[in-house]
């Protein structure tokens, strides 16, 4: 296809996210990122009243926002495109990634039924759990149903808690739509003829469709409503546009009255895209507040545990997915604990040999997600009376985060052949090294704007499909995913024996903390002797 510069398509990728919103456009033809912008909505937002996104005094465990605010980012960025100088004009598709799971309820005359969303972090909703759960038989009864447990973070326990606790709200909600769907409603023209439809990515992680069979569960959506199914839009195929921008909108921000909206999907789907995670063997490591690990699979995978999210991707196939709760925070309460730089505690981690002469850190310090352990705590093990001083604590921080991530990532049925990295972590050597290490892979930054550069790829590779330009999806992410091969780690061969003890031992001390030893625990102490024995002199 021959493109001149004055008509060659560019492609814009909206990430709507907890606490910012983000616009990226590309152009293919060139292989670059033409345009890159950020709304903070704590910061540039300030009358909703949010606090890391979430509005503030709503009490312990509810973490909400108001939808509005989403809605008013999104122009706000699209107001500052038309004044960039890049030619809104020539952008042919747009693509939204979503935070996932947050509840959006639509009256029928298009105005919010609830004034505010339910978001991923909001943890209000564990009886909602419980019930749903109980009624349709336990857990392995609700993970056969919909290939996921029930958890605070999903949408359908959000969903049980409005009509429960607001009976109102929820007679007068038309219709029930995740963070994505919501804004392609709105591009699509919202209350004039906007497109309410969900797709498989961010439908999996509501809790209500199963993945693998690409059905709803009856059983679960009649615990909450038998008429749910009423509220809920089909589910349309995530490789695919649901129709075109809204006239009004087009006319207010240039673009073409021809633009295309992408079916869009969920944050962790489009993140996977932007680190070129579209290959089985690749694994995608998210290091932020919270820690995720996904690979792609041509086959549906569910964690008989319900552990590993059972989420397809954007691309047709299947996206397992592991998230933590604790990654960055005990990181960052040591750096400021002892007034640490990043190089400084780089350079402490490198004065104390692998294993830390058998003190072992599990970082539970707000609760935990996987495992699932809400009310679960840090445990310090192995450390004498002088031993709380920072070299011993700054590498316990490290293996212990890893450690945490890598034994819920063993559930996971892949052995990756290299790991991608993004979010703020990723730029620091040693927890480079210490992935690559615990592992037993490659491990390689990757440079850009995540989830936002992912939805702009999925945009062009989607248009391009629908104008029968066959491309592969592979072809039009080559130019964009940049890895930072100056930073690339290799797992150390003269480590190899010290960090296969150092998980045994994390391993057998959580399941012995749990109770779920069994006869495959081992001796926690035991393994502790072994470690001790390759290093034993202590610093």
């Amino acid at each position: 296809m021959s493109e001149n510069k004055k008509t060659k398509p560019l492609f814009a990728g909206l990430d709507v996210s907890t606490q910012s919103c983000k616009l990226v456009i590309i152009d293919p033809t060139a292989g670059s990122v033409v345009h890159v912008d950020r709304v903070d909505y704590d910061r540039d937002l300030p009358g909703y009243g949010t606090e890391e996104g979430s509005v503030t005094g709503l009490g312990e465990g509810v973490s909400e926002s108001d939808p509005r605010m989403w809605i008013e980012a999104v122009e706000m960025v699209l107001e500052r495109l038309n004044e960039s100088g890049v030619p809104a004009d020539r952008i042919r598709c747009i693509a939204v990634s979503g935070q996932q799971h947050g509840l959006v309820a639509l009256a029928a005359d298009g105005s919010l039924a609830r004034p505010r969303a339910k978001l991923w972090n909001d943890f209000s909703t564990a009886e909602e759990c419980r019930i749903l759960t109980e009624a349709v038989g336990g857990p392995t009864a609700m993970i056969a149903e919909v290939g996921n447990s029930q958890r605070t973070g999903y949408t359908a326990p959000k969903i049980l808690h409005l009509r429960r606790h607001e009976p109102d709200l929820y007679d007068r909600a038309h219709t029930l739509l995740v963070v994505h769907n919501y804004i392609n409603w709105h591009l699509t023209g919202g209350p004039d003829g906007g497109i309410a439809v969900l797709e498989p990515g961010d439908t999996s992680g509501t809790a209500l469709w199963h993945p693998g069979t690409g059905r709803w569960s009856r059983k679960v959506m009649d615990v909450i409503d038998p008429k749910l199914l009423e509220k809920l839009p089909p589910v349309r195929p995530a490789d695919r546009t649901i129709g075109n921008v809204g006239a009004r909108l087009a006319a207010r921000f240039g673009l073409p009255a021809d633009c295309r909206i992408d079916a869009g999907s969920g944050d962790n789907m489009y993140g996977a895209l932007g680190t070129g995670n579209f290959e089985p063997g690749i694994v995608t490591v998210s290091l932020g507040t919270s820690g995720t690990a996904c690979t792609v699979l041509d086959e549906a995978f569910t964690d008989p545990t319900g552990e590993i999210a059972a989420y397809c991707d954007s691309t047709g196939r299947y996206l397992p997915l592991l998230c933590v709760s604790n990654m960055a925070n005990g990181y960052n309460a040591v750096l400021e604990r002892f007034g640490l730089s990043h190089e400084e505690f780089d350079a402490l981690v490198e004065r104390t040999p692998p294993g830390n002469h058998g003190r072992l850190l599990i970082p539970w310090y707000e609760g935990e997600r996987t495992p699932d352990l809400p009310f679960a705590a840090p445990l310090y093990f192995g450390f004498g009376v002088s031993d709380f001083q920072p070299q011993a604590l700054c590498r316990a921080v490290l293996e212990g985060h890893v450690l945490n991530l890598y034994e819920g990532f063993t559930r996971m049925p892949v052995t990756p052949r290299e790991i991608r990295l993004t979010g703020g972590l990723a730029n620091s050597p040693s927890w480079c090294r210490m992935i690559a290490n615990i592992f037993e892979a490659q491990t390689v930054p990757v440079r850009g704007e995540g989830a936002a550069l992912g939805a702009a790829i999925h945009a062009a590779w989607v248009w391009y499909r629908e104008t029968r330009d066959e491309r592969l999806l592979a072809e039009v992410a080559a130019p964009f995913v940049v890895l930072d091969e100056a930073r690339r780690a290799r797992p150390e061969p003269g480590s190899r024996e010290a960090y296969g003890l150092l998980k045994r031992l994390y391993r057998a001390l959580s399941l012995r903390v749990r109770g779920l030893e069994g006869e495959e625990g081992e001796d926690p102490f035991a393994v502790r002797r072994d470690l001790m024995a390759l290093t034993p002199s202590r610093s």
